[in-house]
């Protein structure tokens, strides 16, 4: 059985880079896994959730929230462990913590070529909306740390 646990950075930091880098092949370095999982949790939000088994880290998902709006971020499952429900699970428990806090209005982002997780999403009651995402990289920010 699955459990929904705060992020811990001693116990969990080797097993999500690891699960990041199989999920998401991280091509760019403001996505490398230890930059943002730091950046994360400097913002010391407790928004940062992994599933496990036992003390296997299975799946992660990163939320946030400015007073007005929640985010999506980083949402993964091993591929070993997907079709299950665990997507879902980690999903169902941001859009939670997130309504208990107050959030009206839930957004994440996918990549558009990606229609297996924008089909994960629809079933889950997210729709398309006509928005453009733009983007700006702050390259002074964007730091690789040493693991």
């Amino acid at each position: 059985m699955e459990v929904i646990a705060i992020y811990s950075n001693e116990h969990h930091r080797s097993p999500v880079m690891a699960l990041w880098e199989t999920v998401f092949g991280y091509e760019t370095a403001h996505n490398t896994p230890s930059l943002a999982i730091d950046k994360k949790l400097a913002v010391n939000d407790d928004l940062f959730f992994v599933a496990l088994a036992g003390n296997e880290v299975l799946g992660t998902v990163l939320a946030g929230y400015d007073g007005h709006r929640g985010w999506l971020y980083s949402v993964a499952v091993h591929p070993a462990h997907r079709r299950k429900g665990l997507g879902a699970k980690l999903v169902h428990h941001a859009e939670n913590v997130l309504t208990e806090r107050g959030c009206m209005k839930i957004n994440l982002q996918i990549v558009s070529t990606n229609e297996s997780v924008q089909t994960f999403y629809e079933a889950l009651g997210y729709s398309t909306e006509p928005r453009i995402s733009m983007g700006k990289k702050i390259e002074s920010n964007i730091r690789t740390p040493k693991n």
